[in-house]
């Protein structure tokens, strides 16, 4: 059977595909303590900083990180009510799929517990019935 569960409105499908990718995670990370800016950013990555702009674009549209004007510089941060919004989220997942994963271990265990009861009776049965072919009396009879 399965069951539909809709736990996340539609946009948290923007905030988890921008965290897809490692070099955004990366860049949440770092704008979670830095004061960086773009091209300080830029400096970490293997890649110009064109791409990493459109990195720190995705991720603003996502609402995971914001821009703020410091001076002259425009300093990444990392959305922190963002992130505990999703954090909230994979806990609801979490908990949902533990419960799930708890209630089949229970029905594992009750159909081992009913295959184990009708090997037991099958094994009792076949102790005490007479080999074929035996002259002898049943013990219990």
């Amino acid at each position: 059977m399965v069951v539909s569960v809709q736990i996340a409105p539609p946009d948290f499908d923007r905030m988890f595909a921008a965290l897809a990718h490692h070099t955004r995670r990366d860049i949440v990370r770092r704008a979670i303590s830095a004061e960086e800016g773009a091209l300080e950013l830029a400096r970490h990555y293997p890649m110009s900083f064109a791409a990493v702009q459109k990195h720190v674009a995705v991720l603003e549209r996502a609402g995971l990180i914001t821009k703020q004007r410091i001076g002259r510089r425009r300093v990444v941060r990392t959305n922190l009510q963002a992130l505990l919004v999703a954090r909230r989220l994979l806990d609801q997942y979490e908990e949902l799929w533990r419960a799930r994963i708890d209630r089949m271990n229970e029905l594992i265990a009750e159909t081992a517990g009913a295959f184990d009861t009708v090997e037991t009776k099958r094994a009792n049965d076949d102790r005490h019935r007479c080999p074929q072919g035996s002259p002898e009396a049943h013990p219990d009879r």
